[in-house]
């Protein structure tokens, strides 16, 4: 593994991305603040511009891991949504189409999304029904069944279906997490990303703040695995980069010395198979076809899991550092397994 550092270089990667298509009005803003916590002001501002009506919202937006895009002007005269499906359709990985449920006229969403369809780029659709609590249950019965017809007519299969109800003025977010738990059967490492559950201990309390970040560099390291021998250098960069910005956010002194007592308590097995298994990974991914699909596919997976694994212990580690505790070896050592399978779990598959 690399020693302390400070700098590593990060390549162009892809984002997990969520395309929102949905009128003006549908909730699609508010989508976005329950999901990730942002405020109404934060979201306005971080949009930036990808076509003339469609725009992107990277979350966070200093380590990016998600994606929003958001094509506007459906419904409205003269729009020509062409422009923004080509865009969208490429960088997309899953579609939330959003509908206010007491909105009976989505001609123009169900135009798109037969576009789409025929197009055969978008595979995993998730309808999202807004404001279901400002209508009697009756009636709103009713609505969701017409929209949910209407859908699946257009789309050729059944498809499923959340109904939320979000006041972001009063934080009040209506089956924010069943929408949380749809989206992340679909991308694992988004459910991991937004969940916001109560933790048992203060040494959680204290990870949840920092987990986005390791999260990040997971992500990164895991990118750079894709590619033959280039992973050799880059994701043990990337770690020792996250450890360094870890340390400094749990405010304990980070050199040479503090690296060797961390991987000395994480133990020398953890050493010996980290260096040779790093290596097997690049040697693999030499093998002609399989070495660049499969090979490529479980050194990245891999590398995803040993980086939030090492971010997970050293978290653990800094945090009874900072408290002049004594670090347990083998609580250590089950906390970076554990985070190292989850991490396998929920890595990027593409």
């Amino acid at each position: 593994m690399v020693k302390p550092s400070e700098s590593s270089s990060t390549q162009e990667q892809p984002l997990p991305t969520l395309w929102l298509l949905g009128k003006t009005g549908a909730g699609k803003s508010s989508l976005i603040q329950a999901l990730t916590g942002s405020s109404a002001v934060e979201v306005g501002n971080g949009f930036s511009p990808c076509t003339k009506t469609s725009f992107a919202y990277n979350f966070p937006q200093d380590k990016p891991l998600l994606r929003f895009l958001d094509t506007r002007g459906l419904g409205e005269a003269h729009y020509d949504p062409s422009e923004d499906i080509k865009l969208c359709q490429r960088q997309s990985h899953v579609l939330l189409v959003v509908a206010k449920v007491e909105e009976q006229e989505q001609s123009a969403v169900l135009e798109v999304l037969s576009t789409i369809r025929k197009a055969k780029k978008i595979k995993q659709v998730l309808l999202v029904y807004t404001a279901i609590n400002t209508v009697p249950e009756s009636e709103k019965n009713r609505l969701v069944a017409h929209h949910q017809g209407a859908f699946e007519k257009v789309w050729g299969s059944a498809l499923a279906a959340i109904e939320v109800d979000f006041d972001c003025d009063t934080q009040t977010y209506y089956h924010r997490e069943q929408l949380v738990a749809a989206i992340t059967e679909i991308m694992p490492l988004v459910g991991l990303m937004l969940d916001k559950k109560e933790h048992t201990s203060l040494e959680e309390q204290a990870f949840a703040k920092v987990k986005n970040e390791v999260l990040w560099y997971a992500t990164g390291a895991s990118f750079t695995d894709l590619f033959p021998v280039v992973g050799l250098v880059s994701v043990p960069a990337m770690q020792a980069k996250m450890l360094h910005s870890l340390a400094k956010r749990y405010e304990v002194k980070w050199n040479t010395r503090g690296f060797a007592e961390l991987i000395g308590v994480l133990g020398t097995s953890f050493s010996t198979q980290y260096g040779v298994k790093l290596g097997a990974r690049q040697l693999v991914k030499l093998i002609p076809f399989y070495g660049q699909t499969v090979g490529a596919a479980t050194a990245a997976a891999v590398s995803f899991g040993t980086t939030y694994g090492l971010g997970r212990a050293a978290g653990y580690y800094f945090y009874r550092k900072s408290r002049g505790e004594t670090v347990n070896s083998e609580d250590m050592q089950q906390v970076y397994k554990d985070a190292f399978e989850l991490g396998k779990k929920v890595a990027p598959r593409e």
